[in-house]
């Protein structure tokens, strides 16, 4: 089932007899978890995320519930924290997981297990995003300071990027020696630099580094199905490409000179969690 209600409240009521008394499609336990799970915004301005069933309403108070019952059963690995910074973190985001919530939940995204992990006692603020289909390692903020900060050092392009991937088909020399893809994308300027990691003869893949210099949507899977390499597993992107292991793109490494320090920073994903 799926469907957007849109309630307002005509007198003192909490949030779940609202909604049960408006969607009675729905048991009060599947409202409360769709409640949970980021599925109900509360109608100010910014809208807000309202978890709590028993929250007392006024009148004129408005929720708006986005319930998709295939998206709430889902479920995902859970992201591993790989350092813990104090003012900003960083974290392996496993496939299938987005980086953050939408309007119909939130319950399988980074930000969301983040914040759950800090037990809401800090602040979380995203930096950058990844793919849902993607892994890879990302950058949390936990105050406005440091999230300003590191927004200062992407727009500067002084983060770099390493990613890994596997595309359909062995590149030709002129290609490799030229090292990147400069295709505009929605009609912007990018690039995408790369080099052969490993030839995989038997499958006639290619296992490929990735610099990315520019970043915008999709690029490093758009670019390369452009041009006719497309990423294995890619749902999206290039053609004779399935792979059941999933989209074979993985963020593999951040560096950085930290805004608060002045440290060189640099950090990878772990062995064990490396695509293989």
């Amino acid at each position: 089932m799926k469907l957007v209600r849109t309630v307002v409240a005509q007198h003192s009521i909490t949030a779940i007899d609202l909604l049960s008394q408006a969607v009675p499609e729905l048991s009060k336990g599947r409202l409360k978890d769709a409640m949970s799970k980021g599925a109900v915004l509360l109608g100010t301005k910014p809208q807000k995320r309202l978890r709590r069933a028993q929250t007392l309403l006024q009148n004129g108070q408005q929720l708006v519930l986005h319930y998709d019952d295939d998206l709430l059963s889902r479920s995902c690995d859970a992201p591993v924290l790989l350092s813990d910074q104090q003012h900003y973190s960083v974290w392996f985001k496993p496939a299938a997981m987005l980086s953050q919530g939408n309007e119909w939940g939130d319950h399988l995204s980074l930000l969301r297990a983040a914040e759950q992990h800090f037990a809401a006692k800090r602040q979380v603020f995203l930096l950058h995003r990844l793919d849902r289909e993607a892994s890879g390692i990302m950058l949390i903020a936990h105050t406005k300071a440091m999230a300003a900060a590191f927004s200062k050092l992407i727009a500067a392009q002084q983060i770099d990027k390493r990613y890994l991937i596997r595309v359909k088909g062995q590149l030709p020399d002129s290609l490799l020696q030229q090292g990147e893809l400069t295709l505009p994308l929605d009609g912007k300027a990018c690039r995408t630099q790369f080099s052969l990691r490993q030839l995989d003869s038997s499958s006639g893949q290619s296992w490929l580094d990735i610099k990315l210099i520019s970043g915008r949507k999709h690029q490093i899977r758009r670019h390369f199905a452009a041009a006719g390499y497309p990423v294995m597993g890619d749902p999206q992107y290039g053609q004779h490409n399935k792979d059941s292991a999933g989209l074979a793109l993985q963020a593999v490494s951040l560096a950085f000179t930290c805004p608060k320090t002045g440290k060189a920073m640099q950090f990878s994903v772990p062995q064990q969690l490396q695509l293989q």
